[in-house]
């Protein structure tokens, strides 16, 4: 039988404790981005930057994964069936991770040593995101925001005490991956605790082409939030890249911060009966912080200098433009999480469509940071209202029967 739906009192109690993980593990991660941007400089932290994307991009399966093993506990798939897919996924995704080592370095410009630092990380965040799918399905909110800020903090804290050091993005990256590793083990632990009651197909084996299809549309939310940075390094100058990858500080905040969000509500919108709801419910609160975020990031633009360091002061006047760009991704991330839940992935075509104006706005157009964050927030924005548009139509439609 599938899983019950979450009352309201457990949607907010859920928001609540998500949003304190996922708060603590982006904190980690700003403080990371703030020690890469005063240890290595505007050139060495372009180069960490453009790694992370790249490493980001290639952990895409690890977010398509989570979702599919959330929805699939909801409709009461069984614990091992769901963790011998993720064991697949990792290895499939290990493969290509070492494959695609030559060609990113040679993209990026970075060393082999780098690179491989940046991408070994990204089979351990599949085996990661397996048991947080796990949480999230059966509502372990409290755990689950357990294992979030846990994650954060392993990775970053190994990464900045070799930051402190003097180590530079290679041995940074790789540190962050070992304690990513250690992670994934321990909420493998975490998850364990409570016996899974999921028995209904027990040892029947899930195709790895559920993960590709979800991986997909999650892989053009990543890239639309994370291909700036690495085609900013391609056409600007080390210095400029350096800039733009600071700003980007600031889309990652604004697009993150609301992640609880899409978590908490990601189970009502598997379920049919709650879908319609939950989909219009986060689109606008996801609209509503959006708007909060761009006008604390027009007040407290003063303080980027002191935060970044007065190198990077030629961003202050635009980081309501980053804030904008982050705010849209993160309504377009909900949109997009509806499609998974649905099995609606088709809708993913629109991001991509986005992506490749995008690409193609910042190759021929665009050469300065101010021309770049603004072909990103134009693309984003649209592309977020066009989904949104899509998405709500279906969750009008999808009300009419139960009236």
């Amino acid at each position: 039988m599938p899983r019950q739906s979450l009352s309201g009192s457990t949607v907010v109690a859920g928001m609540t404790m998500v949003t304190i993980g996922s708060m603590t593990a982006n904190i980690a991660a700003y403080l990371l981005a703030l020690a890469g941007l005063r240890w290595l400089g505007p050139a060495g932290y372009g180069e960490f930057a453009s790694l992370l994307a790249a490493q980001l991009v290639l952990a895409v399966p690890a977010l398509g994964l989570q979702t599919v093993v959330a929805r699939e506990v909801v409709h009461g798939k069984s614990e091992p069936a769901l963790r011998a897919l993720g064991y697949r996924s990792a290895a499939i995704v290990g493969a290509v991770a070492l494959a695609l080592v030559p060609l990113m370095s040679w993209a990026l410009d970075t060393s082999l040593g780098a690179t491989s630092a940046a991408l070994v990380a990204a089979p351990l965040l599949v085996l990661l995101a397996t048991e947080q799918g796990l949480l999230q399905g059966t509502g372990r909110f409290a755990e689950l925001s357990v294992v979030l800020a846990g994650a954060g903090i392993a990775r970053v804290a190994p990464a900045v005490a070799v930051l402190a050091v003097g180590g530079g993005p290679g041995p940074t990256l790789l540190a962050g991956a070992v304690g990513t590793g250690v992670m994934a083990f321990a909420a493998r632990l975490i998850v364990a605790r409570v016996p899974s009651g999921g028995e209904q197909g027990g040892g029947t084996a899930i195709g790895v082409a559920t993960v590709l299809r979800a991986s997909q549309v999650q892989l053009a939310l990543i890239a639309l939030s994370s291909m700036d940075l690495v085609i900013a390094r391609a056409v600007l100058d080390s210095h400029d890249a350096g800039l733009y990858a600071a700003g980007a500080v600031v889309t990652k905040a604004a697009f993150w911060l609301p992640q609880a969000i899409g978590v908490v509500l990601y189970p009502k919108m598997a379920n049919p009966k709650q879908s319609a709801s939950a989909v219009r419910s986060a689109v606008g609160v996801l609209v509503a912080l959006g708007a909060v975020v761009v006008v604390g990031a027009v007040v407290a633009a003063p303080l980027a200098p002191i935060l970044f360091g007065d190198e990077y002061a030629p961003v202050q006047g635009i980081l309501w433009m980053f804030a904008w760009n982050g705010a849209a991704l993160a309504v377009l991330q909900g949109v997009l999480l509806s499609a998974i839940a649905g099995e609606r992935t088709h809708l993913a075509i629109v991001a991509w469509v986005g992506l490749a104006i995008e690409a193609a706005l910042m190759f021929t157009v665009a050469d300065t940071v101010r021309q770049f964050v603004a072909v990103a927030m134009c693309v984003a924005t649209v592309t977020a209202a066009t989904v949104a548009v899509l998405v709500l139509r279906s969750a009008r439609s999808a009300d009419v029967p139960t009236r």
